[in-house]
């Protein structure tokens, strides 16, 4: 059994949910999302058994194309985030008054068969078509689904799709180039790529130019709280559980191993302008009126910190950048559904018209409180795991870098406490606000459980990527 089979299941599922009508849809979308998570637990316990579930086979011969997939610790993990939060993002939006349903689930399944295929390609031809596809579905999603008049929907979608189908096209060019040196576009043959130092240094900021905007980095991240604030909830969570980690990832996986003497000559540059993304998006967050455009700029300072971790180009860094990519995964998607249920209750997503929930719904503040936590990186949390190996792989290069990536858990701190105080504690709305009720608080717990099992034994995790990424510091390192 290979991985193609996690491809069918959810390409076949997106089509199914589509055929399947209005009063189905959701339920199929959510069957075919269980059988994509279970799948990818049989390939990952294949994998630890020492079976090799990649696939390669000829697609096309001129240009030399294949359609390949690499089934490594590293890619299965993040197979593993998606599948695990797509049946959530479904179950989480049922019963929502949506409307044309069966698309919109159709959209939602297409989107993580094309995120797990961009995880899992290892030919760069078919890994750039899967990043493009991925594109298309969360456009729609915003633009018939979003929040907002139609013409302020039209603008934020435009603004995303040509901000990141243009940094998109860089990429596409160093492939290309790199096809014409090795006459291959597979990893391993692009990994040979015997590149002189201003080849490096092109193929090098070609890529940077599609991740820095993916992921977002400073200065790149303007299009990202209209979109994550417009979007239905369901599209943010997307956007911010899973298809960001697409460029973190392929930093990782492509960018550094290919173009490895830049990586290391422009990492003081890198890692400043991804500090410079921590602190610009913690003081920014305190100024936010909106939990979603709140939400979406703590994710700035959080994905800053993760993209530093990833250039620190040692084992300590990649290690953390990827346990905090799949922790924030899971602490995003619970406070971007927490911000859902408040909507839900109060008719608004303004912080200034929240306050005294607590008092009457302590389970749900309960819960809020301990997101918050964890996005905060507390220990016996997994964010703490994954951020205490980003700081030790910046220590390794320069103790200051390792102090300012700090300051995101200080900050953190101060605008995450701040705004459940105004929130939860406050008594200025005297609304009322229901409690959890079963569905919402089985979501939660599930989110949370997740949260806590990795934070207190993280080993399964770490021991599946590790082999990964010390290949990958070999690579750096030849």
């Amino acid at each position: 059994m290979n991985v193609t089979i996690l491809l069918i299941i959810l390409l076949v599922g997106a089509f199914a949910t589509y055929i399947s009508g209005k009063k189905l849809a959701s339920k199929i979308a959510l069957l075919f999302g269980l059988m994509a998570f279970i799948q990818t637990i049989v390939l990952i316990c294949q994998h630890n058994q020492g079976v090799d579930t990649s696939f390669i086979a000829q697609w096309i011969v001129k240009p030399n194309i294949h359609f390949a997939l690499k089934a490594d610790g590293l890619s299965l993990v993040l197979a593993l985030l998606t599948t695990t939060l797509t049946p959530i993002i479904v179950w989480s939006s049922q019963n929502n008054n949506i409307e044309k349903p069966h698309a919109f689930y159709a959209l939602i399944m297409f989107m993580s068969f094309a995120m797990t295929g961009t995880f899992l390609a290892s030919d760069g031809f078919l890994y750039y078509i899967f990043w493009e596809l991925s594109l298309l579905p969360i456009y729609f999603i915003i633009l018939l689904w979003g929040n907002g008049k139609p013409e302020n929907l039209k603008k934020t979608v435009l603004t995303f799709f040509i901000y990141t189908f243009a940094g998109s096209l860089f990429m596409l060019a160093g492939f290309i180039y790199l096809y014409t040196k090795t006459n291959s576009f597979l990893l391993q043959d692009l990994y040979a790529a015997n590149l002189s130092l201003q080849e490096d240094y092109w193929v090098f900021l070609a890529f940077f130019a599609a991740y820095a905007v993916k992921i977002p980095i400073f200065p790149f991240h303007t299009w990202q709280a209209s979109a994550y604030q417009k979007a239905p909830t369901a599209g943010t969570m997307l956007l911010a559980g899973i298809m960001l980690k697409m460029g973190l990832y392929s930093v990782i996986r492509w960018q550094i191993p290919i173009a490895p003497i830049s990586a290391k000559q422009l990492m003081p540059v890198i890692l400043v302008l991804c500090l410079i993304g921590v602190i610009y998006g913690s003081l920014i967050a305190l100024r936010q009126k909106n939990i979603k455009r709140f939400f979406a700029y703590s994710s700035l300072a959080h994905v800053g910190l993760i993209a530093a971790g990833a250039y620190t180009l040692n084992l300590d860094g990649l290690k953390g950048a990827v346990l905090q990519m799949v922790a924030h995964g899971f602490v995003i998607v619970g406070l971007f559904y927490v911000a859902s249920i408040i909507e839900k209750r109060y008719h608004t997503l303004e912080i200034d018209q929240m306050g005294g929930i607590r008092e009457q719904a302590p389970k749900f503040a309960t819960a809020f409180l301990f997101l918050l936590f964890a996005s905060i990186g507390l220990p016996s949390t997994f964010s703490f795991i994954g951020e205490f190996n980003i700081l030790y792989g910046l220590s390794h290069i320069n103790i200051w870098y390792a102090i300012f990536g700090g300051m995101t858990i200080i900050l953190g701190a101060v605008y995450m406490l701040r705004m459940f105080q105004k929130s939860m504690l406050e008594t200025t709305t005297p609304k009322s606000f229901i409690d959890l009720n079963f569905k919402e608080g089985l979501i939660l717990t599930l989110l949370i459980g997740v949260i806590v099992f990795f934070g207190i034994y993280p080993k399964p995790i770490s021991d599946l990527i590790t082999p990964s990424l010390l290949e990958i510091v070999s690579q750096i390192n030849k």
